[in-house]
Protein backbone atom coordinates (compact mmCIF):
# COMPACT_ATOMS: atom_id res chain seq x y z
CA UNK A 1 0.00 0.00 0.00
CA UNK A 2 1.44 3.51 -0.64
CA UNK A 3 0.86 6.33 1.43
CA UNK A 4 1.47 10.22 0.92
CA UNK A 5 2.37 12.21 4.13
CA UNK A 6 1.62 15.98 3.07
CA UNK A 7 3.45 18.70 5.87
CA UNK A 8 4.18 22.05 6.06
CA UNK A 9 0.28 23.33 6.15
CA UNK A 10 -0.47 26.28 8.32
CA UNK A 11 -1.66 29.70 9.19
CA UNK A 12 0.31 33.21 7.37
CA UNK A 13 -0.22 36.44 7.12
CA UNK A 14 -1.01 37.94 3.51
CA UNK A 15 2.41 38.17 1.48
CA UNK A 16 3.57 35.43 3.68
CA UNK A 17 5.29 32.24 2.53
CA UNK A 18 4.59 28.37 3.31
CA UNK A 19 7.10 25.33 1.92
CA UNK A 20 4.09 22.09 1.48
CA UNK A 21 6.22 18.92 1.79
CA UNK A 22 5.02 15.59 0.63
CA UNK A 23 6.76 12.14 0.94
CA UNK A 24 5.66 8.51 -0.30
CA UNK A 25 5.90 5.73 2.20
CA UNK A 26 4.67 1.96 1.93
CA UNK A 27 5.12 -0.02 -1.17
CA UNK A 28 8.04 0.55 -3.47
CA UNK A 29 6.63 2.73 -6.66
CA UNK A 30 8.20 4.59 -9.31
CA UNK A 31 5.88 8.02 -10.35
CA UNK A 32 5.59 9.44 -13.77
CA UNK A 33 4.11 12.83 -12.35
CA UNK A 34 3.79 14.39 -8.96
CA UNK A 35 1.66 17.36 -8.14
CA UNK A 36 -0.08 19.47 -6.18
CA UNK A 37 -4.05 20.19 -6.12
CA UNK A 38 -5.83 22.40 -3.60
CA UNK A 39 -9.44 22.45 -2.85
CA UNK A 40 -10.90 25.64 -0.88
CA UNK A 41 -14.48 25.04 0.89
CA UNK A 42 -17.57 25.07 -0.98
CA UNK A 43 -15.41 24.87 -4.29
CA UNK A 44 -14.36 21.57 -6.39
CA UNK A 45 -10.72 20.30 -6.14
CA UNK A 46 -8.65 22.25 -8.59
CA UNK A 47 -4.89 21.79 -10.48
CA UNK A 48 -1.90 23.75 -8.51
CA UNK A 49 1.04 22.19 -10.38
CA UNK A 50 2.87 19.18 -11.10
CA UNK A 51 5.98 17.90 -12.03
CA UNK A 52 6.85 14.93 -14.81
CA UNK A 53 10.18 13.04 -14.00
CA UNK A 54 10.38 11.66 -17.21
CA UNK A 55 10.82 14.94 -19.28
CA UNK A 56 11.27 16.81 -16.24
CA UNK A 57 8.76 19.18 -17.63
CA UNK A 58 6.25 21.60 -14.73
CA UNK A 59 3.06 22.73 -14.74
CA UNK A 60 1.18 25.54 -13.07
CA UNK A 61 -1.73 26.83 -12.47
CA UNK A 62 -2.43 30.29 -13.85
CA UNK A 63 -2.95 31.45 -10.25
CA UNK A 64 0.40 30.08 -9.05
CA UNK A 65 2.20 30.91 -11.95
CA UNK A 66 5.26 33.16 -10.58
CA UNK A 67 4.26 33.01 -6.74
CA UNK A 68 4.80 29.57 -6.74
CA UNK A 69 7.39 26.81 -7.02
CA UNK A 70 7.33 23.42 -7.41
CA UNK A 71 10.58 20.75 -6.91
CA UNK A 72 10.84 17.13 -5.79
CA UNK A 73 12.99 13.70 -5.61
CA UNK A 74 11.87 11.69 -8.26
CA UNK A 75 14.02 8.63 -6.57
CA UNK A 76 12.45 9.02 -2.95
CA UNK A 77 9.20 10.07 -4.32
CA UNK A 78 8.84 13.43 -2.62
CA UNK A 79 7.17 16.40 -4.40
CA UNK A 80 7.45 20.00 -2.72
CA UNK A 81 5.32 23.24 -3.61
CA UNK A 82 6.97 26.74 -2.09
CA UNK A 83 4.48 29.55 -1.99
CA UNK A 84 5.31 32.99 -1.80
CA UNK A 85 3.41 36.37 -1.38
CA UNK A 86 0.34 34.23 -0.09
CA UNK A 87 -2.86 35.67 -0.75
CA UNK A 88 -6.48 35.25 1.21
CA UNK A 89 -7.85 33.26 -1.38
CA UNK A 90 -4.77 30.46 -1.93
CA UNK A 91 -6.62 29.76 1.36
CA UNK A 92 -7.44 25.61 1.04
CA UNK A 93 -6.86 22.31 2.10
CA UNK A 94 -3.50 21.40 -0.51
CA UNK A 95 -3.39 17.51 -1.69
CA UNK A 96 -0.53 16.41 -3.48
CA UNK A 97 -1.28 13.71 -5.82
CA UNK A 98 1.13 10.56 -7.71
CA UNK A 99 0.56 9.48 -10.95
CA UNK A 100 1.73 6.67 -12.97
CA UNK A 101 0.31 7.71 -16.13
CA UNK A 102 1.83 9.99 -19.16
CA UNK A 103 -0.38 12.59 -19.04
CA UNK A 104 -0.16 16.42 -18.57
CA UNK A 105 -0.78 15.83 -14.59
CA UNK A 106 -3.55 18.50 -14.69
CA UNK A 107 -6.51 16.14 -14.37
CA UNK A 108 -7.58 14.72 -11.22
CA UNK A 109 -7.92 10.78 -13.07
CA UNK A 110 -4.27 10.60 -13.92
CA UNK A 111 -3.81 10.25 -10.28
CA UNK A 112 -3.46 6.63 -8.73
CA UNK A 113 -2.50 7.97 -5.18
CA UNK A 114 -3.44 11.53 -2.63
CA UNK A 115 -2.43 12.15 0.32
CA UNK A 116 -4.52 13.42 3.58
CA UNK A 117 -4.06 16.86 2.54
CA UNK A 118 -2.52 19.79 4.58
CA UNK A 119 -5.11 23.11 5.52
CA UNK A 120 -3.11 26.36 4.23
CA UNK A 121 -4.82 29.42 5.74
CA UNK A 122 -4.02 32.97 4.39
CA UNK A 123 -5.17 35.91 6.75
CA UNK A 124 -5.63 39.26 5.48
Amino acid sequence: QVQLVESGGGLVQAGGSLRLSCTASGRTFSSSIMGWFRQAPGKEREFVSAIRWRSGGIDYADFAKGRFTISGDNGKNAVYLQMNSLKPEDTAVYYCGASLSRGGGRSQDEYAYWGQGTQVTVSS
